[in-house]
Protein backbone atom coordinates (compact mmCIF):
# COMPACT_ATOMS: atom_id res chain seq x y z
CA UNK A 1 0.00 0.00 0.00
CA UNK A 2 1.47 3.35 -1.06
CA UNK A 3 1.86 6.17 1.49
CA UNK A 4 1.12 9.78 0.58
CA UNK A 5 2.15 12.69 2.81
CA UNK A 6 1.20 16.36 2.27
CA UNK A 7 3.61 18.82 3.93
CA UNK A 8 2.20 22.20 5.02
CA UNK A 9 4.01 25.16 6.56
CA UNK A 10 4.60 28.90 6.13
CA UNK A 11 7.72 30.41 4.52
CA UNK A 12 10.80 30.14 6.76
CA UNK A 13 9.56 27.22 8.83
CA UNK A 14 11.85 24.68 7.10
CA UNK A 15 9.12 22.63 5.44
CA UNK A 16 11.20 21.91 2.32
CA UNK A 17 14.19 20.83 4.41
CA UNK A 18 12.01 18.49 6.49
CA UNK A 19 10.37 17.06 3.36
CA UNK A 20 13.83 16.15 1.97
CA UNK A 21 14.96 14.59 5.26
CA UNK A 22 11.69 12.65 5.51
CA UNK A 23 12.09 11.44 1.92
CA UNK A 24 15.56 10.09 2.75
CA UNK A 25 14.29 8.43 5.93
CA UNK A 26 11.23 6.82 4.36
CA UNK A 27 12.43 6.17 0.80
CA UNK A 28 9.38 8.03 -0.53
CA UNK A 29 9.78 10.40 -3.50
CA UNK A 30 9.88 14.10 -2.59
CA UNK A 31 7.73 16.08 -5.00
CA UNK A 32 8.18 19.83 -4.76
CA UNK A 33 5.58 21.57 -6.93
CA UNK A 34 8.04 24.43 -7.54
CA UNK A 35 10.76 22.05 -8.76
CA UNK A 36 8.19 20.22 -10.87
CA UNK A 37 7.14 23.45 -12.60
CA UNK A 38 10.77 24.38 -13.26
CA UNK A 39 11.53 20.91 -14.63
CA UNK A 40 8.58 20.96 -17.03
CA UNK A 41 9.33 24.49 -18.23
CA UNK A 42 13.07 23.79 -18.64
CA UNK A 43 12.40 20.59 -20.60
CA UNK A 44 9.72 22.33 -22.66
CA UNK A 45 7.21 19.55 -22.06
CA UNK A 46 3.70 20.08 -23.37
CA UNK A 47 2.50 20.89 -19.85
CA UNK A 48 5.54 23.12 -19.25
CA UNK A 49 4.82 25.14 -22.39
CA UNK A 50 1.17 25.43 -21.38
CA UNK A 51 2.12 26.64 -17.87
CA UNK A 52 4.63 29.11 -19.33
CA UNK A 53 1.97 30.59 -21.64
CA UNK A 54 -0.14 31.55 -18.60
CA UNK A 55 2.86 32.81 -16.64
CA UNK A 56 3.99 34.97 -19.57
CA UNK A 57 0.61 36.70 -19.46
CA UNK A 58 0.95 37.23 -15.71
CA UNK A 59 -1.90 34.80 -15.04
CA UNK A 60 -2.13 31.99 -12.50
CA UNK A 61 -1.57 28.53 -13.94
CA UNK A 62 -5.00 26.77 -13.88
CA UNK A 63 -5.49 23.89 -11.45
CA UNK A 64 -5.98 21.33 -14.23
CA UNK A 65 -2.46 22.04 -15.62
CA UNK A 66 -0.85 21.76 -12.16
CA UNK A 67 -2.84 18.60 -11.41
CA UNK A 68 -1.80 17.04 -14.73
CA UNK A 69 1.87 17.69 -13.83
CA UNK A 70 1.39 16.06 -10.40
CA UNK A 71 -0.41 13.07 -11.95
CA UNK A 72 2.40 12.52 -14.47
CA UNK A 73 5.00 12.75 -11.68
CA UNK A 74 3.12 10.31 -9.42
CA UNK A 75 2.93 7.80 -12.26
CA UNK A 76 6.75 7.45 -12.42
CA UNK A 77 8.37 4.29 -10.98
CA UNK A 78 9.99 6.06 -8.00
CA UNK A 79 6.50 6.89 -6.67
CA UNK A 80 5.28 3.28 -6.49
CA UNK A 81 5.65 3.31 -2.69
CA UNK A 82 4.06 6.76 -2.45
CA UNK A 83 5.32 10.34 -2.20
CA UNK A 84 5.80 13.41 -0.03
CA UNK A 85 4.03 16.38 -1.61
CA UNK A 86 5.53 19.79 -0.89
CA UNK A 87 3.71 22.88 -2.22
CA UNK A 88 0.62 21.05 -3.47
CA UNK A 89 -2.29 21.13 -2.78
CA UNK A 90 -2.77 24.81 -1.86
CA UNK A 91 -6.59 24.95 -1.75
CA UNK A 92 -9.47 22.65 -0.74
CA UNK A 93 -10.39 22.34 -4.45
CA UNK A 94 -6.87 21.06 -5.21
CA UNK A 95 -7.11 18.74 -2.19
CA UNK A 96 -10.32 17.26 -3.62
CA UNK A 97 -8.61 16.80 -6.99
CA UNK A 98 -5.64 15.13 -5.27
CA UNK A 99 -7.97 12.74 -3.44
CA UNK A 100 -9.58 11.71 -6.75
CA UNK A 101 -6.18 11.37 -8.40
CA UNK A 102 -4.73 9.20 -5.62
CA UNK A 103 -7.78 6.95 -5.83
CA UNK A 104 -6.55 6.10 -9.36
CA UNK A 105 -3.33 4.87 -7.70
CA UNK A 106 -5.36 2.98 -5.06
CA UNK A 107 -4.25 5.43 -2.38
CA UNK A 108 -5.23 8.45 -0.33
CA UNK A 109 -3.51 11.19 1.67
CA UNK A 110 -2.33 9.42 4.83
CA UNK A 111 -0.68 12.21 6.83
CA UNK A 112 -0.65 16.01 6.71
CA UNK A 113 2.10 17.44 8.93
CA UNK A 114 1.62 21.19 9.47
CA UNK A 115 5.00 22.56 10.54
CA UNK A 116 4.36 25.96 12.10
CA UNK A 117 6.07 28.65 14.21
CA UNK A 118 5.23 32.10 15.56
CA UNK A 119 5.54 34.95 13.07
CA UNK A 120 8.49 36.54 14.93
CA UNK A 121 10.50 33.30 14.60
CA UNK A 122 9.77 33.11 10.86
CA UNK A 123 10.58 36.80 10.34
CA UNK A 124 13.92 36.42 12.17
CA UNK A 125 14.84 33.42 10.04
CA UNK A 126 13.89 34.95 6.70
CA UNK A 127 14.81 38.62 7.15
CA UNK A 128 18.31 37.78 8.43
CA UNK A 129 19.28 36.13 5.15
CA UNK A 130 22.02 37.74 3.02
CA UNK A 131 23.10 36.49 -0.39
CA UNK A 132 26.49 36.66 -2.10
CA UNK A 133 26.20 38.71 -5.29
CA UNK A 134 28.75 36.66 -7.25
CA UNK A 135 27.76 33.03 -6.60
CA UNK A 136 24.64 33.09 -4.44
CA UNK A 137 26.24 31.79 -1.21
CA UNK A 138 23.80 32.26 1.68
CA UNK A 139 24.63 33.78 5.06
CA UNK A 140 22.43 34.70 8.01
CA UNK A 141 22.89 37.66 10.33
CA UNK A 142 22.06 35.52 13.38
CA UNK A 143 22.60 31.86 12.52
CA UNK A 144 25.46 31.96 10.00
CA UNK A 145 27.07 35.43 9.97
CA UNK A 146 29.98 36.20 7.62
CA UNK A 147 33.38 36.79 9.26
CA UNK A 148 33.36 40.33 7.86
CA UNK A 149 29.99 42.13 7.67
CA UNK A 150 28.71 42.52 4.10
CA UNK A 151 31.46 40.35 2.58
CA UNK A 152 31.17 36.72 1.44
CA UNK A 153 33.60 34.40 3.32
CA UNK A 154 33.97 32.18 0.25
CA UNK A 155 34.68 34.52 -2.66
CA UNK A 156 34.96 37.99 -1.09
CA UNK A 157 32.08 39.47 -3.07
CA UNK A 158 29.41 41.81 -1.71
CA UNK A 159 26.50 40.41 0.28
CA UNK A 160 23.09 41.89 -0.45
CA UNK A 161 19.54 41.33 0.77
CA UNK A 162 17.04 40.12 -1.81
CA UNK A 163 13.77 42.03 -1.94
CA UNK A 164 11.79 38.99 -0.78
CA UNK A 165 14.05 38.69 2.31
CA UNK A 166 13.29 42.22 3.55
CA UNK A 167 11.15 42.44 6.70
CA UNK A 168 8.07 44.09 5.09
CA UNK A 169 8.05 41.54 2.25
CA UNK A 170 8.66 38.62 4.61
CA UNK A 171 5.71 39.63 6.82
CA UNK A 172 3.49 39.94 3.76
CA UNK A 173 4.60 36.52 2.42
CA UNK A 174 3.76 34.88 5.76
CA UNK A 175 0.37 36.61 5.95
CA UNK A 176 -0.50 35.68 2.34
CA UNK A 177 0.44 32.05 3.03
CA UNK A 178 -1.69 31.84 6.16
CA UNK A 179 -4.66 33.59 4.52
CA UNK A 180 -4.52 31.34 1.45
CA UNK A 181 -3.79 28.11 3.31
CA UNK A 182 -6.09 28.38 6.34
CA UNK A 183 -9.04 26.80 4.43
CA UNK A 184 -6.74 23.88 3.48
CA UNK A 185 -5.53 23.51 7.07
CA UNK A 186 -9.16 23.37 8.22
CA UNK A 187 -9.98 20.91 5.40
CA UNK A 188 -7.37 18.40 6.60
CA UNK A 189 -8.12 19.07 10.27
CA UNK A 190 -11.77 18.11 9.64
CA UNK A 191 -10.53 14.97 7.86
CA UNK A 192 -8.54 14.15 11.04
CA UNK A 193 -5.33 13.98 8.99
CA UNK A 194 -3.62 17.18 10.20
CA UNK A 195 -0.81 16.85 12.73
CA UNK A 196 0.73 20.07 14.04
CA UNK A 197 4.49 20.18 14.53
CA UNK A 198 6.42 22.91 16.36
CA UNK A 199 8.74 24.29 13.69
CA UNK A 200 10.51 26.70 16.08
CA UNK A 201 12.68 23.83 17.35
CA UNK A 202 16.11 22.94 15.91
CA UNK A 203 15.97 20.95 12.64
CA UNK A 204 16.82 17.60 14.31
CA UNK A 205 14.04 18.00 16.91
CA UNK A 206 11.49 18.91 14.23
CA UNK A 207 12.50 15.76 12.30
CA UNK A 208 12.16 13.62 15.45
CA UNK A 209 8.70 15.07 16.18
CA UNK A 210 7.64 14.51 12.55
CA UNK A 211 8.78 10.88 12.45
CA UNK A 212 7.13 10.18 15.84
CA UNK A 213 3.83 11.77 14.70
CA UNK A 214 3.78 9.78 11.46
CA UNK A 215 4.48 6.51 13.30
CA UNK A 216 1.70 7.16 15.82
CA UNK A 217 -1.01 7.82 13.23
Amino acid sequence: MATYIVMLGPPGVGKGTQAKILAERTGLAHISSGDLFRENIKNQTELGQLAQSYMNKGELVPDDVTIAMIRERLSRPDCEAGAILDGFPRTPAQADALKQMLAEFDGDVDHVPFVNADEDVLVTRLSGRWTCRANGHIFHAKFNPPKEPGICDIDGSELYQRDDDKIETVKRRIQVYMDQTSPLINYYRECCKLVEINGAQPIEKVTTALVKALEEE
